[in-house]
Formats: structure tokens, C-alpha cells, sequence
């Protein structure tokens, strides 16, 4: 069948029911039954919508029920939520009277804090203080040789002073080769022949060699020689007075003493400083009693050698104006129990000391230094430094201060390498050849060598400064900074030493006598033995018999002024 065909029943179909659907509306069957179901939905709306009302009514009623309870709800969480506003701002209140104590505490706590930290500041300053003061003191009790210019002699217990020369690895004693240096003959005052063994006049066994052995056995004693001289007294008749006839010079008491014996006391008093009472009673002893001397004739020896000696004082005076290169140094003694000074001034063969009441520039006056205008070797003595037309720093004393500063500033590292500097320039200096092209380059080298050592010890200073109780490092190493010629002159000139040795040696001198007599007891008691001093040494500095030299100016007369 096709699409048509059945189009067609379809159209038939339909007509057929709308014929039906009219016949009934036609009818009024249709329009009654329609009725009756509109009646019946009007009807069933009508309940719906009673239903719906009375939902609606009963949902009003929820609605104002639920508005009551939602407003009285919002009611009581807003009393609870103004309880709570209450609470949490009393709560507030309470925190922030808390965080007010809190804060005070805090500020308390915090002044508390401030004030410990600042007592506590204060007491690590005053402990950093205190242990670098005990340091201080400490390095000052253990001052010995090593680090200031305290002999070794008055450190008993001091270690081992090692040799400084060079170790060969030869052994001890005479070497094969060298020529024996025995014990000095005398001439014989006595011979005693010793027979030989009558085995040995058997001509069978023994021959004579024509060779004799001598040995010597030398005695020593003290053989007084008395000389007496004697005149006849006369009468004078027409004065009535008794004369005779003159005594050589120096005779003028029934007993008198020549220089030897004066020499002999004096030296034993002023030289070997022995005491006046052990003198005296030494010379008693070895004469068998025929030298008794007073205590006063001893002790007035030193004035007469000071004034028989004045015009060899003035040459010595004259020669240390003079000299191209000078040491100086002062030393101190006590006097009448006050302390006292003396300037030493030396060179190579005569020394010169000078009593003084104090050193310093009065100490100066009246010196060689005062108007001396050459080199000038010293240590950093402020009255000694201004003198001479060029000076040489003693590096002794640049040594000592720098290995104090080894042993209280242990982590600075530039006084390790000055320490280092100095034995390698004064080994250099030692080791000076004349014409030698090399050492004057070696020289520039070492003093280079200075100046990075001084930069070193800038930086260190300033990274750590000194401490307040020990700035000895610290003012070496500025004095060196600005006064650096007056530490390498001895590179740059080889005639000038690095040290001033020379002076210190004959100051101990001097002290040895202080500490021996422990105090000058009289007004000129000083510069008396200062001006016998300045004749022993310079007579010691020429090579000269001692015994003898002072012999020789005790017999000297006194100068016509006295």
C-alpha cells in the first residue's frame, strides 16, 4: 500500500470521529457528561482550594509561630550576644589591664635587663681590667735579663744563658793543629835539681835524650819594705825654735804609705768592692800586721784619686766631645738615702762617669752630651734622644721591650717577626765586609723588611688596640713609626754598632758597687768612686797594667790649689 493510500485512510479516520464527536454534542450527551466533569473539577478545586486555604492558614499561623519564635530567638541570642559583648569586653578589660601589667613588667624586666647588662658590662670591664693588671704585674715580677735590662747576675735562679755562636759540631777543648796555650813561666827565684834513679845511669838500659823537663811551682806572698829616713834635729839660738833638714815628698807623718799600698787598698775597696772593714782587715791579715791601715784612710783614698786624677778626667772629657761615635746611658745608686744617678758615656778606649742628684736633662748638664754633635748610640732615654746630630736606637733595649710584648700581647704576630728582624740585621752587621757590593743591598732589603713589619704592626693595633695597663709594644712600635732612621742607621752606616753595650756594660759597674755599699754615705761619696771609676775602666779599655796605672796616679802630688 502507498504513502498515499494510506494518507487517505487517515483522513478517513479522523472524519469519522469528529462525525461521532458531533453527533454527540449534537445529542447533549456529550455537553452533560462534560458538564457533569466540569462540575465535578469545579467541585474538586473547590476542596483543593479549601484544603490549600486551610494549608495556607495553618502555614500563616507557622509563619507568624515561627516570626514570634525567630524574633524571640533573635531576642535571646541578641541578650546573649550583648552577655557575651559584656563578658568578652570585661574579659578585654581585664586583658588589657593584664597586657598594661604585662607591659610594665616588661619594661621593668627590660630596665631590669639594661641594669644587669650594664652591671654586668661594668664588672667584665673591671675583671678584663684587673686580669690585665695582674698580667702587668705579673710580667713586671717575672722582669729578668730576657725582657728588661736587669742583669742576669740578680736573677739567681735563671735558666741556662746559652752561647750564641755558631755550633761547629767539633768537641770542646784544643783542637788538632792549634799551638798549645800552657800556663806562663816565671824566671826560677829557686832551682832544685831532681837526681834521677840510679837504674837509669845503667847505660845498658837507659841513654840521656839531652832533653831536661821542668815544672814550675809558683808561691805568692806580700813583702812589706820599710824605709826609713832620719835627719838630726838642731836648735835654732836666735828663735829659739827647733829645725832640720827636709823630708822627701810625700814623707810627712812618722809612719806613711807610697802608692803601691794606697793602689793595693784602693783597689781592693773600689775595684774588687770589697768592704772597708774587710780591707783593712785583709791587708792586716796577708802583711802579717805590718799593714794595719785606718778605715778613714781608706775611705779618703777615693778623694785623693779624684783630685790627683782631674786633669786626665778633663782629656776624657775633651776626647768624648770629640768623638765620632758616642754611648751614653744613666744608672742610678741611692745616696744618703735618696736616690741618685750617674751618665756613663764611652767609647771604644776610655769611659767617662758623672755623678748626678738626678738624671733627665740636669742629669745632662754639664756632660759631653750637653754640646756633643755626632752619632749618639742610647736607648730611648728622653733626655739622651735630642743630642747628636744622628742617633742609633740600642737594639738590646728594642729587643727586651719587644719580647715583653711576645709575652702579654700573644695574638699579635708582628712582634714575632721584629724579634726575627733583629737577629737577622745584627748577624748581617756583624758579618760586614769591606767593598763588599752585596751588603749595602742586603741592608736596603732588611730595612724594607722594617717598614712591612711597622705596617703589620698598624693593622694589628688598630683591629686590637693596646690594653691601658701594658703599651709598651704598642709606643716601641710608634717610636720606631716615627723615628725610623734612628733604628736602621747601623745597616745604612757599619761603623756605628747596633747596640749600646758598650755603655750598659760599664753602668754595671756602677751598680755593683750600689749594691755593695747600699747606700753613699757621704756628700761626695758618689762622685768619688764615679771619678776613680772613669780611670779604672778607661785604663781596663787601653789594655793597661791596672795595679800599676793606679800606682802610678797615687804618686801624682796633689795640684798646688789644694
Amino acid at each position: 500500500m502507498s504513502a498515499f493510500t494510506w494518507r487517505i485512510s487517515d483522513l478517513l479516520f479522523e472524519n469519522h470521529l469528529l462525525r461521532e464527536r458531533i453527533a454527540a454534542l449534537e445529542s447533549g450527551e456529550r455537553f452533560t457528561r462534560m458538564q457533569e466533569e466540569h462540575c465535578q473539577e469545579i467541585s474538586f478545586l473547590d476542596r483543593l482550594v479549601k484544603s490549600l486555604k486551610s494549608k495556607l492558614a495553618e502555614a500563616h499561623a507557622e509563619t507568624v509561630n515561627v516570626r514570634k519564635k525567630w524574633i524571640q530567638t533573635c531576642d535571646d541570642v541578641r541578650h546573649e550576644c550583648d552577655l557575651e559583648l559584656k563578658r568578652m569586653q570585661t574579659q578585654v578589660r581585664r586583658a588589657e589591664k593584664a597586657a598594661e601589667e604585662a607591659r610594665q613588667q616588661r619594661d621593668e624586666a627590660k630596665q631590669a635587663m639594661r641594669e644587669a647588662f650594664a652591671e654586668s658590662y661594668r664588672l667584665r670591664t673591671e675583671l678584663d681590667a684587673e686580669k690585665e693588671k695582674n698580667q702587668a704585674l705579673a710580667a713586671q715580677l717575672h722582669r729578668d735579663y730576657t725582657n728588661s735590662s736587669k742583669p742576669s747576675s740578680m736573677s739567681p735562679n735563671h735558666k741556662t744563658i746559652h752561647n750564641g755562636r755558631e755550633k761547629t759540631g767539633k768537641k770542646p777543648g784544643g783542637q788538632k793543629g792549634h799551638p798549645h796555650h800552657g800556663r806562663t813561666k816565671q824566671t826560677a827565684t829557686c832551682k832544685v835539681n831532681i837526681s834521677p834513679y840510679h837504674a837509669f845511669l845503667n847505660p845498658i838500659l837507659f841513654r840521656p835524650t839531652g832533653k831536661v823537663i821542668t815544672k814550675q811551682m809558683i808561691s805568692a806572698q806580700l813583702t812589706v819594705i820599710v824605709t826609713e829616713y832620719s835627719t838630726p834635729e838642731y836648735l835654732d839660738l836666735l828663735t829659739g825654735h827647733t829645725i832640720h833638714a827636709h823630708f822627701p815628698q810625700g814623707v810627712v807623718d812618722d809612719v806613711n804609705y807610697d802608692a803601691s799600698v794606697k793602689a793595693l787598698a784602693y783597689l781592693l775597696n773600689n775595684e774588687c768592692n770589697v768592704s772597708v772593714n774587710k780591707t783593712q782587715s785583709f791587708l792586716r791579715e796577708i802583711s802579717g800586721g805590718k799593714l794595719d791601715l785606718s778605715a778613714g784612710m781608706i775611705c779618703n783614698l777615693a778623694r785623693q784619686f779624684s783630685q790627683k786624677t782631674t786633669a786626665e778626667r778633663q782629656e776624657i772629657f775633651d776626647k768624648h766631645l770629640n768623638a765620632p761615635i758616642l754611648h751614653a746611658d744613666f744608672s742610678f745608686a741611692r745616696k744618703m738615702g735618696k736616690q741618685t744617678a750617674v751618665i756613663i758615656t764611652a767609647t771604644n778606649d776610655s769611659v767617662l762617669y758623672q755623678a748626678r742628684e738626678k738624671k733627665g736633662h740636669e742629669g745632662v748638664a754639664g756632660s759631653p752630651l750637653e754640646k756633643f754633635n755626632n752619632i749618639l748610640v742610647s736607648d730611648h732615654e728622653a733626655a739622651l734622644i735630642c743630642h747628636g746630630s744622628r742617633r742609633q736606637e740600642c737594639m738590646s733595649h728594642i729587643r727586651r721591650h719587644d719580647q715583653s710584648s711576645i709575652e702579654l700581647e700573644p695574638n699579635l704576630t708582628w712582634s714575632l717577626s721584629l724579634l726575627e728582624w733583629i737577629k737577622k740585621s745584627i748577624h748581617h752587621w756583624k758579618g760586614y765586609i769591606p767593598d763588599d757590593p752585596s751588603w749595602p743591598r742586603k741592608s736596603e732589603q732588611l730595612i724594607s723588611e722594617l717598614r712591612q713589619i711597622l705596617r703589620k704592626a698598624r693593622e694589628e693595633y688598630e683591629y686590637e688596640p693596646p690594653s691601658e695597663y701594658f703599651q709598651d709594644g704598642y709606643n716601641l712600635y710608634k717610636r720606631m713609626e716615627e723615628d725610623f732612621d734612628s733604628y736602621v742607621l747601623f745597616l745604612r752606616d757599619p761603623s756605628v754598632p747596633p747596640t749600646n753595650n758598650l755603655a750598659e756594660r760599664h753602668a754595671r759597674r756602677y751598680k755593683r758597687k750600689a749594691h755593695q755599699v747600699m747606700s753613699f754615705r757621704g756628700e761626695m761619696g758618689d762622685a768619688y768612686y764615679c771619678d776613680g771609676l772613669t780611670i779604672i775602666e778607661s785604663l781596663k779599655a787601653r789594655d793597661v797594667n791596672l795595679f800599676e796605672g793606679i800606682q802610678e796616679r797615687f804618686a801624682i802630688p796633689f795640684p798646688k790649689q789644694i
